[in-house]
């Protein structure tokens, strides 16, 4: 193989390392872009249901325990009320009233906490279907890539002048482009050639000139 053939061998390689290139940016490597975004949203949206069904959690333990303590001085002041400890009976229906107040407020914020968890879960688990029906769309797409690559490649093989008309570079182009690069090396070398013969001969002319006039 000679100069020329290994120059035009190694551009049409870089030409096709391009086409691969440019094929590797399509709306599958989009959609694989949008679905890690949508993975991690998803994710962040999982940890805010669990800090949810955690502030329900904690709302159930505050209204639970104001409504023990309400109750323990309800049965405080009924003892002190039937001892005649008016002091004392003052003072655990006041607590009383406080508790039971903060047990009613902590009810309706549990409530609030138990819908508002509802919602976010049927939200999440939304998310987690469509996530999962793109993943799905996303295993088509490759499918549906993979066959159009693997006739693309194979078309190269059988039928390779289909596969150049419908490349983006202009190969026939690139070949006159190389057939005019090899005619001007050989014309250039010719010429040296030539040159370097007529600087030989007339070397050769003035050492035999020169010892015939000896």
């Amino acid at each position: 193989m000679n100069l020329f053939e290994r120059i035009k061998n190694s551009i049409s390689a870089d030409v096709h390392e391009l086409l691969d290139q440019k094929e590797e940016k399509n709306p599958l490597s989009l959609l694989n872009q949008y679905l890690r975004q949508c993975e991690l949203e998803v994710n962040k949206a999982h940890k805010l249901v669990e800090r949810q069904q955690l502030l329900k959690d904690q709302f159930v333990r505050e209204m639970e325990e104001a409504e023990a303590k309400a109750a323990k001085r309800a049965h405080q002041a009924e003892i002190a009320q039937q001892a005649n400890e008016q002091e004392l009976y003052q003072f655990a229906l006041q607590e009383k009233e406080q508790h039971a107040l903060r047990a009613a407020n902590l009810k309706e914020s549990t409530l609030q906490a138990e819908k508002d968890l509802v919602e976010l879960e049927q939200k999440y688990e939304q998310m987690k279907h469509k996530l999962k029906d793109m993943q799905i769309k996303r295993m088509e797409l490759m499918g549906r890539e993979n066959v159009a690559r693997a006739h693309q490649k194979m078309d190269r093989v059988i039928d390779p002048t289909h596969s150049i008309k419908k490349s983006a570079f202009r190969f026939d182009e690139l070949e006159s482009y190389m057939d005019r690069l090899e005619q001007k090396v050989n014309a250039d070398y010719h010429a040296s050639s030539m040159e370097a013969k007529l600087a030989k001969l007339e070397k050769d002319w003035k050492k035999e000139e020169s010892s015939t006039t000896v």
